[in-house]
């Protein structure tokens, strides 16, 4: 198998990163790819438009997916960004639980795992905004969405220490990321 034979799972296909991934994959010749998102907002198609892949996937269906199909690869994109969303519940449903079956899948299948995590974890800068594990524990988020990632930067790390993390893993800290197919973002758009 070639590499670009590989199956890769994007989560967030949909949004700004994640289908801007999606194309830089398709650019390299990789057009097998499975679109994790809610597909229901009409506004966010066209981030998909011209886009190769095999199947769309609805978020809500995944873990019944997951079960069903192989994928060599997961990217980890999707999550409710929103800084401003005060409501902890929207973001263990929607960032922390899925991050945790997207661990767990890849984990027991042995499947390299790449996801979002973000520069809200840093909170104010007190700590400093260094790429090592150390500090991790110790930063303050000023809002839900930043601790539902620092949350699940600390629970992998807590997995991985105990033998029980994917093959290869990263979680990546994007800051304040912008360009074109945030359109859809409205207020939040950069």
């Amino acid at each position: 198998m070639s590499s670009t034979d590989s199956r890769i799972l994007i989560t967030g296909a949909a949004g700004f990163i994640g289908s801007v991934l999606a194309g830089a994959l398709n650019r390299k010749g990789y057009e097998q790819l499975f679109l994790v998102d809610d597909f229901s907002r009409a506004d966010k198609n066209r981030n998909l438009e011209d886009k190769r892949y095999l199947e769309k996937i609805d978020r809500n269906r995944i873990a019944a997916w997951l079960e069903a199909n192989k994928v060599d690869v997961v990217f980890h994109l999707g999550a409710r960004t929103d800084t401003t969303e005060f409501d902890h519940e929207v973001f263990d449903r929607l960032n922390r639980q899925p991050s945790r079956l997207f661990w767990e899948w890849c984990t027991e299948h042995q499947v390299p795992l790449i996801y979002a995590s973000s520069a809200a974890t840093y909170g104010g800068g007190e700590h400093g905004y260094s790429d090592t594990l150390e500090p991790v524990s110790t930063l303050s988020p000023l809002n839900p969405y930043g601790l539902s990632k620092q949350d699940f930067d600390i629970w992998a790390l807590e997995q991985e220490q105990k033998g029980q993390a994917p093959p290869h893993w990263a979680g990546l800290k994007f800051f304040n990321v912008y360009g074109p197919n945030e359109y859809h973002k409205g207020r939040m758009a950069s």
